[in-house]
């Protein structure tokens, strides 16, 4: 059994600050890239940021010197630090982690989603 699971979210002013979390867990052979994504009513999710296991980094444009993408292996665990929100970052923030099972081995990656955590950004 593998999960996935993010929190931190919440309501903040613009211009204020979040940190997000997202921790897997269960029997996991090796973690590669994990990444944040986020979605709103009548759009597709978009990715936000991603980090590879090497600590290779990939930002969205509209967040570039805002957000922050970190992770500890130790944990199984990434972070989105959230600088200058605005409004439009308003969204539900998806966790995904693309993971090798101790079942399969190295050989076969999956990607888990977390089940989202709400970011409200009021004006």
């Amino acid at each position: 059994q593998v999960q996935v699971a993010e929190s931190g979210g919440g309501l903040v002013q613009a211009g204020g600050s979040l940190r997000l979390s997202c921790a897997a867990s269960g029997s996991i052979f090796s973690i590669n890239t994990m990444g944040w994504y986020r979605q709103t009513p009548g759009k597709q999710r978009e990715l936000v940021a991603d980090i590879t296991d090497g600590s290779s980094t990939n930002y969205a444009d509209f967040v570039k010197g805002r957000f922050t993408i970190s992770r500890d292996g130790a944990k199984k665990t990434v972070y989105l630090t959230m600088n200058s929100l605005k409004p439009e970052d308003t969204a539900v923030y998806y966790c995904s982690a693309d993971l090798t099972l101790e079942r399969f081995g190295p050989t076969r990656t999956f990607r888990y989603w977390g089940q989202g955590t709400q970011v409200t950004v009021s004006s």
